[in-house]
């Protein structure tokens, strides 16, 4: 039997948690996340006071070892089942770095994580970040993200309690120290999912968007799994008064968001509903009219419907008798986003019919996550290339 990592373990573990909404025993399976009081999008956080821990870092340009590094070898496996070796590309010189921040995958008694450097997070960093060096220089922090027992605690969960404010503290003095040190003028690429997105808008929203020289610094910001919104209609106005939703290829300074379901999400989906899911890390916990959650095709940002890329680590995906560290399923899955209902998603649609021999992903979490677990590997291949396209060459 095939073992699922351990960082997709503790993604289940935040599932049976986060359904857990009320201490009335209602039923976890339909129950949406609890209301939580609205903050303002343009007043900073209070930060809670934390020691100042110096930087940990999980990924870093040279580092041993390195789980966003490493061979980039994968087998491409076609719909009749044929495979082929897809080498691993070659770094290129480029003026990006990419600044990764992983989602909810500790399962610490806290309510914060500690800095400790664990499988899990290695694990999640290797399935999500490692394929974008060959884009980018990849940096990820460790930082004291709210851990999977910790986010049942309904006082914590408010934008402004204390464990949320830990949270962002530790990723802001990451941020900035980088930003002093290791930074050395190059663009940046904002990447996180889940947690860590949210985690990203609002250190977006307080520290760069507001100042004209971070936001032209900003190459772009993947904010997959985090719930972006915009107001009805245009590309900015929700979390962002500046930077945009990306609408066309190679633009720059702007904002790619989804999250993917088969289907629309259903009424209290975690995902793809304003204020549901982990909006409360990201002070957009109050469900409004007012605001859209944002939907930018990876594959297609100019709008409309194509094929995905996706990339998993071996093991992740059955392809039995695959060696290389990386299975590519190319054209498994067509993607177009979607509104209805109070909801935007990318709905992503198995290719090929009963013909196509490759395995699909399932609802692992249950309908109101969807996709969610394998939100960033679903477009992989997708976002490296978008990543890609807005480099500068270097020499």
């Amino acid at each position: 039997m095939r073992t699922r990592p351990t960082w997709i373990l503790a993604a289940a573990g935040l599932a049976a948690l986060a359904a857990c909404s009320s201490a009335s025993g209602h039923d976890t399976a339909t129950t949406p996340p609890r209301p939580t009081p609205p903050t303002s999008a343009s007043t900073p956080s209070t930060v809670a006071p934390v020691a100042t821990d110096r930087t940990v870092w999980l990924c870093r340009p040279g580092q041993q070892p390195d789980p966003c590094g490493g061979d980039l070898t994968a087998t491409s496996v076609a719909a009749d089942g044929t495979r082929r070796v897809e080498p691993a590309p070659a770094p290129r010189p480029t003026d990006l770095d990419c600044f990764y921040v992983y989602p909810t995958v500790s399962r610490e008694s806290g309510a914060n994580a500690d800095l400790r450097v664990q499988p899990q997070e290695m694990q999640v960093a290797v399935a999500q970040a490692a394929r974008f060096s060959s884009a980018c220089r990849v940096w990820a922090p460790m930082y004291r993200q709210r851990t999977t027992s910790d986010l049942s605690n309904l006082p914590d969960d408010a934008p402004a309690s204390a464990a949320n404010l830990r949270a962002l503290a530790s990723l802001r003095a990451a941020w900035r120290d980088y930003l002093a040190h290791d930074n050395q003028g190059r663009r940046v690429v904002f990447i996180g999912h889940s947690q860590g997105a949210a985690m990203l808008i609002r250190l977006l929203r307080e520290d760069i968007d507001p100042h004209p020289a971070l936001r032209a610094k900003t190459a772009l910001a993947l904010l997959i799994g985090g719930n972006v919104t915009v107001a009805p209609g245009r590309t900015v106005g929700g979390s962002f008064a500046h930077l945009p939703l990306c609408t066309h290829k190679g633009q720059r300074s702007c904002v790619i968001a989804y999250s993917s379901f088969p289907r629309q999400p259903p009424g209290g989906a975690f995902f793809g509903r304003a204020g549901f899911g982990v909006s409360f890390l990201s002070g957009e916990s109050a469900a409004t009219s007012a605001r859209d959650v944002a939907c930018v095709n990876p594959a297609a940002l100019a709008g409309g419907s194509a094929l995905l890329h996706p990339y998993y680590p071996t093991g992740e995906l059955p392809a039995p008798g695959v060696t290389t560290p990386w299975v590519a399923t190319p054209g498994r899955y067509r993607a177009q986003c979607r509104h209805g209902g109070g909801a935007s998603w990318l709905q992503v649609t198995p290719t090929g019919g009963a013909a196509d021999q490759r395995e699909t992903v399932t609802e692992a979490l249950g309908p109101l996550w969807g996709y969610h677990i394998v939100d960033v590997n679903l477009a992989l291949g997708d976002l490296v290339r978008d990543v890609a396209t807005v480099g500068s060459p270097t020499h």
